[in-house]
């Protein structure tokens, strides 16, 4: 049942109900087991829980030399041996992090400290790590004694599966993680996202509290929860769920009611107060109602943000470092959108590229109206008034709309790291009287989110995105234009398309007055 030494039982939440506890639970396989831990199976015992957290982790491949229990009874008798914990101080790791104690009395607490100073001499490779006392804390409840719990937690640390993480162990790493989630939630909640770019100044600084809403702000009966798929599915589980909380969220709140507010704060607040909005098993089946990407295609994102990290000079080594994402509301110019209006376009592009302030390439009353040569761009089609909205290829809101590829018939390889650096469905034309449908094969090309390969589309029309040549831009078709601009880049024309599924961004024909072009600069 977990240590009785570490919990205070009377704070534990009621078990749902008893229930017998099947002695293979264990062989099943993994698809019925995940079945069983999203249902909150698990919660129904706790020495069941105990069990099945053990057993689990031990199933966890991870590096050969990995330090256990009996390692662990080492170092602590040797660090502590009849000194005061108190004397230790936490790792370094740890500077700035809360550490949540859930049910855990003051033995408990006590214990969760020797396991982090062990933690820190143990792996020293570890720079940052918030998620870490949490986890920590909540193994410590099902653990029979403070070695055991070591035992699993350096497990978790040091799991080597392909294309799966359970602990972000840099600031690098946390931080990569944490522009994921930014881009995740771009895509999967634009009415939440639309909220807080336009009420934050800083919309990053936001999506960093993405684990502490899980493992710092959710109540000790969700996050337990929580802990239970984690085992099983890792790090793309815990997505899911802070997906789930922000629709939630957005649900409850009104643009109104966060004038002045600071959101960050309030989401905290919020999530604390999650049992008045929505039961945990509602939650978890609103979580894996999201049609999230693969693991592999989610870890390929993360390694992308980190490259844009380390090229802003983001290292493994460093504690913490701030910076800002946001639109520079002070120093932001533009003819035709406000700050405040860039700040929300600016939001839509993915986190990598919004490491970097929003910079003036091309202004027809600077430049000149004319049109040289052609050029690949972020493709979705917007309108800032009189109402903020965007516009995205159809099959990323869509996807049920096209049928997924048999892997006899996906030929293309599996994309790189580096491929990942044009993220939205992008072509280029060598025809004006044409569209293109992208070619994901070129490296540089393939959409981090959705791959053009892994789809039967109904028509090339759904999937034109742009086409350009010395006769005019063309961005979206299939029965009409999203938007077509002349040479001269002084009349345009907007239609319903097939690509974006757009209504008229406005009256269908009209004159330029200025058109601005905004682009990045990385160095």
């Amino acid at each position: 049942m977990g240590s009785p030494l570490f919990v205070d039982w009377d704070r534990m939440p009621d078990l749902e109900q008893q229930a017998h506890i099947s002695r293979d639970i264990l062989s099943k396989p993994p698809k019925e087991l995940k079945k069983l831990a999203r249902e909150g199976y698990w919660a129904t015992s706790r020495a069941l829980r105990a069990q099945v957290y053990h057993q689990l982790i031990q199933q966890v491949a991870c590096r050969l030399v990995t330090p256990d229990a009996l390692v662990y009874r080492d170092v602590a008798n040797r660090l502590f041996g009849k000194l005061s914990v108190s004397s230790h101080p936490l790792p370094e790791f740890l500077e700035g992090c809360s550490m949540p104690t859930y049910c855990l009395n003051l033995e408990g607490v006590m214990a969760l400290k020797k396991i982090l100073i062990c933690v820190g001499n143990l792996f020293p490779d570890i720079t940052y790590s918030p998620i870490l006392p949490s986890l920590v804390a909540l193994l410590l409840h099902y653990s029979e004694d403070e070695a055991q719990c070591f035992g699993n937690i350096s497990r978790l640390i040091a799991s080597n599966a392909p294309h799966t993480s359970y602990i972000d162990q840099s600031f690098l790493a946390h931080q990569a993680s944490c522009m994921t989630f930014g881009d995740l939630a771009n895509k999967h909640c634009p009415a939440a996202h639309k909220l807080i770019a336009s009420t934050s100044e800083n919309v990053f600084e936001v999506y960093s509290e993405w684990l502490s809403w899980l493992f710092h702000n959710l109540p000790f009966s969700y996050a337990i929860r929580v802990f239970d798929v984690y085992l099983l599915e890792g790090q793309k589980v815990l997505y899911r769920i802070a997906l789930a909380l922000l629709k939630q969220y957005r649900l409850s709140v009104t643009s109104a009611e966060l004038e002045g507010t600071d959101i960050k704060a309030d989401l905290q607040a919020f999530v604390q107060n999650i049992a008045e909005h929505v039961t945990v098993d509602k939650l978890l089946e609103r979580a894996f109602g999201i049609r999230l990407f693969s693991r592999k295609e989610i870890w390929l994102l993360q390694m992308a943000n980190r490259k844009a990290l380390m090229e802003r000079g983001i290292t493994m080594v460093q504690s913490r470092q701030p910076f800002h994402l946001a639109v520079d509301m002070q120093n932001f110019s533009s003819t035709i959108v406000t700050a405040q209006e860039m700040r929300i376009v600016w939001s839509w592009i993915p986190e990598r590229f919004s490491l970097f302030p929003p910079l003036l390439l091309f202004s027809t009353s600077e430049d000149g109206c004319s049109l040289q040569r052609p050029l690949p761009w972020e493709c979705f089609v917007f309108t800032v008034r009189p109402e903020t909205e965007r516009y995205e290829w159809v099959f990323i809101k869509k996807p049920e709309l096209a049928k997924a590829v048999p892997r006899s018939r996906q030929r293309s390889p599996s994309p790189s790291p580096a491929s990942l650096l044009s993220s939205s469905p992008e072509g280029r034309s060598t025809s004006s009287n044409r569209l293109t449908v992208p070619t994901p094969q070129r490296k540089g090309r393939l959409s981090p989110f959705l791959a053009i390969r892994h789809f039967l589309l109904p028509s090339k029309t759904a999937s034109m995105f742009m086409s350009g040549s010395r006769e005019g831009i063309v961005i979206g078709g299939g029965g009409g234009q999203a938007l077509s601009l002349d040479a001269n880049l002084l009349w345009g024309r907007t239609e319903h398309c097939e690509t974006f599924d757009n209504p008229p961004l406005c009256q269908e024909n009209f004159k330029v007055q200025l058109l601005e072009v905004w682009g990045f600069q990385n160095a």
